[in-house]
């Protein structure tokens, strides 16, 4: 039985490619994320970023699991991961920003009998969570 040994100078070359590789992989994985987050921004007129702390002062992460939000594991509503694949807000109108901000500061204004409590969020605040949402 034959034994290959690679020589140091192939084992430099293999972890460099491995290296590159897992580096482009990063740098795309980040550059998709960003560009997610411009576009969420774009369409919502919101900001991400102020969004984790509107989640926990209006109660979203006691009935919903929400990603990137620590603590947000609740069961009474959906997930909210990937909010912006679904044809649905709520089970009720199409997808789209404006329905989905709208959904978020009056649910019983596209379905009366939602279990979705009205919270008094204001629709500034709305467009923010809507923008962290589309960005995950």
């Amino acid at each position: 039985m034959w034994r290959v040994r690679p020589s140091l100078t192939a084992i430099a070359c293999a972890t460099g490619v491995v290296a590159l590789v897992s580096g482009w992989a990063a740098t795309m994985a980040y550059s998709s994320r960003d560009q997610t987050e411009r576009v969420a921004r774009a369409i919502t007129g919101g900001d991400p970023n102020r969004a984790p702390v509107l989640f926990r002062r209006y109660g979203c992460s006691g009935c919903h699991t929400i990603p990137g939000i620590p603590g947000a594991d609740g069961q009474v509503g959906v997930s909210l991961a990937d909010i912006r694949k679904r044809v649905y807000v709520g089970g009720a109108a199409t997808n789209s920003a404006e329905n989905l901000v709208r959904w978020i500061v009056l649910p019983q204004s596209f379905s009366p009998a939602s279990a979705m409590p009205t919270t008094g969020i204001s629709e500034s605040e709305a467009r923010d969570v809507a923008a962290y949402l589309y960005s995950r």
